[in-house]
Parts: structure tokens; C-alpha cells; sequence
């Protein structure tokens, strides 16, 4: 990921159009009308050996006549000279294009390149960046550059809308003009042969004039990237996002339910919720969620109330709430009575609050004031519908009002046309967010929701795993190794369930047997009642050829079972080839709930896992959620959260508690197993018991393929780096782990930082506070491991547990050219050597990663950490006007052609 020399892209101070011309219908023509039309401030070179003028500028015959290299050139010329105009420019300085030409994939150079390899090639010596090829281009509207086709332009604003489809850009500014909403950044990616989305999002994270960016997503090339700028992105900005094609990949024939039930826009789901980014259905829908977002304050749970004037449309709002998935709040008993001394004796005694249809202001601000004062409400829907006795704009002025004097959100709703429109701009006048339609109001009730989920997933503590789990590896290869040597894809369910078991998964014992006499043996082992299977490579389904026999009591049965269960085998599948059987006894748990776990390989972000309500009906039932790995206990958590078994496991009628941390302790290790075997490429545990007495796996079956990824580099998101744990020895003999940071260490680190001084404090913070809200220290334990790291000290206490005694972190900016150090340790070990040991360890690591050089502020009365840095190789300056120093670590010189970054251009 780059974004180096986006400025010039998206703030040029000078413009060049490359095929500039002025015959009609020709992108050329239309381009230069709308840079000359638009305003835009700095110079505007028309480049064509045709011409000597255009649009009353003068024309130059070649790039090599512009009197400068301009920031910013726009390319329409045919596609075979294209690579060699982007040679010329990069030849003459300039260091970004945009290329509207399209057809540069398809076509070919005469050396066999594709054009736009070609166009790269030429690109990367000089550092140009290119947006597109085959896109409409882009609007500044800020600073008046329209560098694009467009048929109209765009209104100034604070949303920046990105897009993959060109005629979609078109589309969304007719629409976003219509109703008068306004763009910092409106961007046509095109094919994004180098500029993509994770460089713009790098970009518009820190772009001050962006106050939300729109995403429409028709496909992500590198998934990583793109879900690593997405996430620092989503910390500063809502981000949301339309992604296409939801129904155009069908569910195809595969070994598993896993890979048959979880298309590729469930696993495009959860990486966009794993990011931070609300998906969305629409155009217009990607609109009213960002102003949704905008007025949005802190919601503390998920419990709607809703009070209207009218019955009907008060039901529509639960009918919706309840599809989007939300949930209607219960009114307290203190609630109610208050409601029934204020209201008259017809209202609807419950949620939603039916004031009546003759409701005035007065009866508005009463059921306001009550409800909101509700505990167990979280958020509340205001509801109008139009009658002659109340003027609209009446009870909206109490809505208002009432907005103003809580901190819960409150929406409003107030149907209509002509008659509503006072009210609705009273309503935009004081931040009150406004919909027209109770179907628009419980959406966006569930924006919020989703929104909140998003961001908590970003912030949360997960709980700590069992330090004593360590699964063995060396088992399971040893089970995938064997069968890939075979040339097997399918493993058999024995063989699954060693895998299993290697990573503390508890499953049946289940035993093979050739033969219905080596049946017979194994259920005399095992103990009846058993169950029976057939055992065969080309059976995925076992009980749709009567594969399955349970309840067998004795011999007898099991001989006449395996008997028959053959006959019927060779009957309706005669080509599978038998191996057997697998014998097992039989789990008799009534009021087991029966669970699906899997994962599976997507093409674009790797391994993904699947939870939801299993057995024989998986298809039918389709209550499933997917999730990116690696997982830890809260990701594990949301993941069974997201399905509608998970309200099951809570118990009811006889059905026990089911416990929730074993069950999500199993998704983590399901979770550690696909990573650390790239060549599991599909999973199903199906069942999965679950009930009071613990959790138990019946069947297994796995898919593995040789991998050219391994480890990290298989997963969309970079997991915790095992390998650059490191043990040391400080100078009082104590051993000390020196370890990236986990998500899980925040509690521990709040304890480090409170036995730091005072002084100590100051001269890692430059400031005099002690304690470190949640959302800060969340993003200094949560960290993103592909584009920064801390490492820290822990020790072992004696009655268990750790406790982080230093930290050193560096944050890399996107071209890997300059991290930025602190450092930090506890007050009471100085003189240890653990500063000098966190400050190598920070080096060795950005050395290794190839960064250019490690840079930190210092103050200048900080006398230890300056004397460190000096004894580590940092120069040092002075920063003017300031009581600080900086110094700086060169590490790796860059090339002065550049460097490669993710196939593209750094």
C-alpha cells in the first residue's frame, strides 16, 4: 500500500489533458470542457500535435513543449499509446495520471505485455501514479477540478464517494445534484491497475475535508490491503459501502455444507464488517446511512422504542424492525404507569406508543419525556402521520425539543408529501435525523446497529484463551500430509477427527472397520448402543444414500445395518468406492442443540469460518454467519451472536445453558487450524452437540489441496506473529517475554501505565494525565500488525498470570518509508536494560520489514532516552519553536527508482 504522490492526484496545482480535442463526441472534447467549465484555478495544458489552440488555451504538440511537468495529467489517447505517453510524462516530471482510455487489459504490446502491464512498467522509474485505465475520472469540487467525462458536475461538500463502475458515477451525481448533496472526492478506480481502493481510503482517512467515505465495491484484488486501510480508515470516518452482485455467484456443488451454503458475498459480509464498513443495499439507501451516521450518538444497546400518532404506521415500524433484525424495547412497569397517567385511556398500553391520532405538541413532549427516560430504551422513533387537527410542524417542534435535552438517540419519521415538509426541515435545521417511510426509519435504526457492532468489534477487550492450549501441529500435518501423498482430497472422518482432536475438539471415538464382522468387533469395543456409517471418498452425504444407521443395539443389528447399508450404497451410488465403515457410539442428548461449524477458502480473502444451526436440514435452514480469521473470544462471541440459534443457547422450555466461552473457545481453534494448515481448503463439523453436558463433534469432514500459501500470508487479516516472541534477561536476573501486543493485553496495560510516574508519564506523553480512556488504549492494544507494532515485556506473577512491565511501539506510514517510535517502561525497573532491550527489538524488526528509517520526538530535558537513542546510532535535531528533539535512524536507503509495493508502484 502506497500513497505516495497522491497529492498530486487529488491536489494538483496544474493539469495537462493528453488528447485534448475539439471535435464533438470525442471524451477528449468533453474532458477539456469540463476542466475550463469547472473553474479549476491552476494552468490547463491541452496537449495534441493537431491543434495550436483549444477552448481558447494554447495547445502543445507534444508533452516534451509543456512549459513545466504538471502535477496532474488525464490521458485519452488509444490504447497502444498509452504506455508511451505515460513514459513521456514521467520523463518530463510529472507524478500522477489519471487514464480514461479503456481496453488496455485486453490488448497486448508487440513484446506480449498486456498494455497496461506495459503502462506500469513505464510508470514505476519515475514514481508516477496512475488512477484507472477505462474509468470516467475524478472531481475535486473543493478545488474546482472536474478531470472527468462526466455530463455534469459535482456540488462541494464533506463525502467522498469511490467507485468501480463508471456508469454508476454518472448515475450517483445526476442523483446526489438532484437533491442538493455535495462531494469532497468523487472518484471513478476504473481497473485500478495501480491506484485501488486501499490507497484512496489511506488517503481519505487523513483528509481533513472528508467527513465520511462511500464505497460502490464490484470486487477487491488484494484483499489484505484493502481490509487494513479500510480499518485504520473506519477508527476516524464512517465508512459505508454498496456491494454488488449479492445473488451473481449461485451456490455450486462442493464436498461440504460449508462450501456449498457460504457463497462469496457472505464471506464479502463479514470482511466488510471485520473492516468497520456498514454495507448497504442501494444508492439511495448508501445516502440516508451516512446521514444517519452523522447525527448518530452513542448508542448503549439495541432496544427501540417508538411512539406515533397512528396505529398503522406504528406496526409497519415493528414489522420492519423485526426483518431488519432489531428489537422492540420493553417498557418498564414504571414506564407504563406514568404513560397511563399522562396519556389517554385509549392509547396502546405498550410498544409502540399509540398517542392517538389527535396527539397535539403537549401529548408529543409527555411520551417523550417518559419514554426516554426509560432505562430499558436505547433509542426512540417519533412517528406522524398527517390529520387536520394537528399542524405537523407542531410535534415535530416538540421532537426538537426533546432531542435537545437527552443524549439517547431519537429519530423521526413524519409521512407525507407537501404537508410534512415544514416539519422535515425543522428536523434538518437541529440535527434531528428524518425519514419518510417507517420502513426508512427502522433501517436506519438497524445502520445504527450494524454501525455500533462494526465499531465495537474495532474497540472491544476480548477475554484471554488458555495459556496452557498449545494445539499439536505436527499431528495434524502428519494426517494431511498422508493423504495429499495418496492424491485423496477428501479425508475420511477418522482422519478429520484426529485433526480435531490435535487442536482440543472434542469428537466421538470413532473406529474403521473393513467389513460388517470388523463392525460387529468394534461396536462389542465401543459399547451399544452404536452408530453406523459407510466410509468411502466419493460419499460426501452419507445419509442421502442411507449411509447412516444409529440406535443399534446389538450384533445382530449392526450386522443386518452394514449389510443392507451396503446393498443400498452399491444400488444408488454403484461407482463410489467403499473403504468400509466407521463405527461410533452413539450421543444420546435429547435436548443437544445441533451445530454447524466450517470453514472454507475464498479466492479473494482466504480462509473464512462458518457457525449456525446445524444438522440434517443445514440447507434448509440457512441460519448461518461467517467470519474472517484469526478469531479471539469476542470476535468468536459476535460471530454466534449474528445467528438466530445463538437465542437458542441461552435456554428455554427444557433445553439447558449452553456454555457460551467453550463454544467460542472452539471457533478460535477451528479458527488457529485453517491458519496454521493452508492446505485445509474446506471443513464441516456437522453436528455439533451442544448442551449443559459440554460440546462434542459426530462427524467431520475436511477438503485439503496443496497450497502456494502458507502461514500469514494465506489470511486476508495478519494474525498475532508467534515467531517474534522472544525471551530475555534483564540485568536482576528476572526473565522477561518480550511479545507483540495482543488485544487482550488492555487491562494489563491500564496496571502498566498506572505505576508509571508522573514525570515518566509526561516524557513519553508530552502530557501530565495519568489514565488512558478505553477507546485509546484500545487502539494501542488493537493494533493492525501489517502497518505498525508494539512489542512489550511481560513477566509471569507468581499466582498466576502477567504483568507488562515496558513497551515499544512503531507506527509505518503506508510506503514503509518512516516508522515513528515510542517508548515506554515501568518506572521502577529502570536501569534493567529493558529500554535498551524494547528499542533493539523495534529496530531489528523495521530493519527487517525493509523500512527506510525509524524517526521519534524526544523532549529535550528526557536526558536517558536521548543518551539511548545516541548509543543506538540516532542523529539528532532540533525541531524550531519547540521543547522537543527528533531524532531519526536511517535504515535501509530507498532506490531512486523506486521500489515495487504490492505489484504496483511505490
Amino acid at each position: 500500500m502506497t500513497i505516495r504522490n497522491l497529492d498530486k492526484l487529488f491536489s494538483p496545482q496544474s493539469v495537462a489533458v493528453i488528447g485534448a480535442s475539439d471535435r464533438p463526441a470525442r471524451v477528449g472534447t468533453v474532458l477539456l470542457k469540463n476542466l475550463i467549465d469547472g473553474g479549476f484555478a491552476g494552468p490547463i495544458w491541452p496537449v495534441n500535435p493537431k491543434y495550436r489552440q483549444l477552448g481558447g488555451l494554447p495547445c502543445f504538440a507534444a508533452i516534451s513543449a509543456l512549459p513545466a511537468a504538471p502535477d496532474l495529467a488525464v490521458v485519452s489517447v488509444p490504447p497502444d499509446a498509452v504506455p508511451q505517453v505515460i513514459a513521456e510524462l514521467g520523463a518530463k516530471g510529472c507524478k500522477a495520471a489519471v487514464v480514461l482510455t479503456a481496453g488496455l487489459g485486453s490488448n497486448k504490446a508487440p513484446d506480449g505485455r498486456s498494455l497496461a502491464q506495459a503502462m506500469l512498467d513505464a510508470a514505476r522509474p519515475h514514481l508516477l501514479r496512475i488512477l484507472g485505465p477505462n474509468c470516467v475520472g475524478q472531481l475535486i469540487p473543493g478545488i474546482k477540478l472536474n478531470a472527468s467525462f462526466a455530463h455534469t458536475s459535482a456540488e462541494p461538500g464533506r463525502l467522498a464517494f469511490v467507485s468501480q463502475s463508471g456508469a454508476l458515477c454518472t448515475m450517483v451525481l445526476d442523483w446526489a445534484r438532484e437533491r442538493g448533496i455535495g462531494f469532497s472526492h468523487f472518484i471513478s478506480l476504473g481497473d485500478s491497475a495501480d491506484v485501488d481502493f486501499g490507497d484512496v481510503l489511506d488517503y481519505l482517512a487523513n483528509d481533513a475535508n472528508t467527513r465520511a467515505i462511500l464505497l460502490y465495491i464490484e470486487s477487491v484484488k488484494q484483499a489484505r490491503k484493502f481490509i487494513s486501510a479500510a480499518r485504520a480508515a473506519a477508527r476516524t470516518k464512517p465508512i459505508v459501502a454498496v456491494k454488488s452482485g449479492r445473488n451473481a455467484r449461485a451456490a455450486q456443488a462442493a464436498a461440504s455444507h460449508t462450501g456449498a451454503l457460504a457463497g462469496g458475498d457472505d464471506v464479502y459480509t463479514a470482511a466488510l464488517q471485520r473492516a468497520g464498513i456498514l454495507r448497504v443495499d442501494g444508492v439511495e439507501e448508501l445516502f440516508d446511512a451516512v446521514e444517519t451516521l452523522a447525527h448518530m450518538r452513542k448508542l448503549p444497546g439495541e432496544r427501540l422504542a417508538i411512539i406515533t400518532n397512528g396505529g398503522g404506521p406504528g406496526v409497519m415500524a415493528v414489522d420492519k424492525l423485526v426483518t431488519y433484525g432489531g428489537r422492540l424495547a420493553d417498557l418498564s412497569p414504571e414506564t407504563m404507569t406514568a404513560l397511563n397517567a399522562a396519556l389517554p385511556p385509549t392509547w396502546s398500553h405498550g410498544n409502540p406508543v399509540d398517542v392517538i391520532g389527535d396527539a397535539p405538541a403537549e401529548r408529543y413532549t409527555a411520551a417523550l419525556d417518559i419514554v426516554l427516560a426509560d432505562p430499558n430504551v436505547d433509542a426512540v422513533l417519533a412517528m406522524y402521520a398527517p390529520t387536520a387537527i394537528v399542524p405537523p410542524i407542531e410535534p415535530a417542534k416538540a421532537v426538537v425539543a426533546a432531542a435537545a435535552k437527552t443524549d439517547k438517540n431519537l429519530l423521526a419519521c413524519w409521512s407525507g408529501g407537501a404537508a410534512v415538509q415544514s416539519a422535515r426541515r425543522a428536523f434538518a435545521a437541529a440535527n434531528v435525523p428524518s425519514y419518510d417511510t417507517p420502513d426508512a426509519a427502522a433501517r436506519a435504526f438497524q445502520h445504527m446497529i450494524d454501525y455500533r457492532r462494526n465499531q465495537k468489534n474495532l474497540m472491544e477487550i476480548p477475554a484471554e484463551l488458555p495459556e496452557d492450549f498449545i494445539p499439536d501441529q505436527a499431528a495434524a500435518r502428519a494426517v494431511i500430509e498422508l493423504a495429499l501423498r495418496e492424491g485423496r482430497s477428501m479425508l475420511n472422518e477418522i482422519e478429520g477427527k484426529r485433526i480435531l482432536a490435535a487442536y482440543g475438539i472434542p469428537t466421538v471415538p470413532t473406529e474403521k472397520a473393513e467389513t460388517a464382522q470388523a463392525a460387529m468387533s468394534a461396536a462389542r469395543r465401543l459399547g451399544f448402543p452404536v452408530a453406523l456409517k459407510i466410509l468411502s471418498p466419493d460419499i460426501t452425504h452419507k445419509s442421502d444414500v442411507g449411509g447412516v444407521a444409529l440406535n443399534l443395539d446389538d450384533l445382530a443389528e449392526v450386522r443386518a445395518a452394514a449389510e443392507g447399508m451396503l446393498a443400498r450404497v452399491k444400488r444408488l451410488k454403484p461407482e463410489a468406492r467403499i473403504d468400509g465403515f466407521t463405527v461410533q457410539p452413539m450421543v444420546r442428548r435429547a435436548r443437544a442443540h445441533e451445530l454447524i461449524v466450517g470453514a472454507l477458502t475464498d479466492p479473494i480473502f482466504g480462509p473464512a469460518i462458518m457457525f449456525g444451526q446445524g444438522g440434517v436440514g443445514v440447507e434448509v435452514i440457512g441460519d448461518r454467519a461467517i467470519a474472517l480469521p484469526p478469531l479471539n473470544m469476542h470476535l468468536a462471541n459476535d460471530l454466534i451472536e449474528r445467528t438466530k440459534v445463538s437465542r437458542l443457547l441461552s435456554g428455554y422450555r427444557d433445553f439447558p445453558v449452553v456454555d457460551r466461552a467453550d463454544l467460542a473457545q472452539l471457533l478460535v481453534r477451528v479458527a488457529q487450524m485453517v491458519s496454521d494448515h493452508a492446505e485445509i481448503q474446506e471443513l464441516d463439523i456437522n453436528p455439533l452437540f451442544a448442551d449443559d453436558q459440554g460440546l462434542v463433534a459426530l462427524d467431520a469432514r475436511m477438503v485439503v489441496a496443496p497450497s502456494a500459501l502458507h502461514g500469514p500470508d494465506r489470511l486476508a487479516i495478519r494474525p498475532y506473529p508467534t515467531a517474534l516472541e522472544e525471551t530475555i534477561e534483564l540485568r536482576d536476573g528476572r526473565r522477561v517475554l518480550l511479545r507483540p501486543i495482543r488485544p487482550e493485553d488492555e487491562p494489563a496495560h491500564q496496571d502498566f501505565l498506572a505505576r508509571v510516574s508522573p514525570e515518566d508519564f509526561r516524557l513519553r506523553f508530552f502530557s501530565p494525565m495519568r489514565r488512558l480512556p478505553h477507546r485509546e488504549l484500545a487502539r494501542f492494544t488493537q493494533i493492525d500488525y501489517e502497518r505498525e507494532m508494539a512489542f512489550i515485556a511481560t513477566h509471569a506473577l507468581p499466582g498466576g498470570g502477567t504483568e507488562t512491565l515496558g513497551v515499544v511501539r512503531a507506527i509505518t506510514d503506508p510506503d514503509n518509508l518512516r516508522a515513528e517510535f515510542a517508548v515506554l517502561v515501568r518506572s521502577d525497573l529502570k536501569g534493567q536494560g529493558l529500554g535498551d532491550a524494547l528499542m533493539r527489538k523495534i529496530i531489528d524488526y523495521c530493519r527487517q520489514r525493509g523500512t527506510g528509517e525509524i524517526i521519534g520526538d524526544i523532549l529535550r530535558e528526557n536526558q536517558a532516552m536521548r543518551s539511548l537513542a545516541a548509543e543506538l546510532g540516532f542523529q539528532t535535531l532540533p525541531v524550531m519553536g519547540s521543547d522537543a528533539i527528533e531524532v531519526r535512524l536511517p535504515l535501509h536507503p530507498r532506490p531512486a527508482d523506486g521500489k515495487p509495493v504490492d505489484g504496483k508502484i511505490s
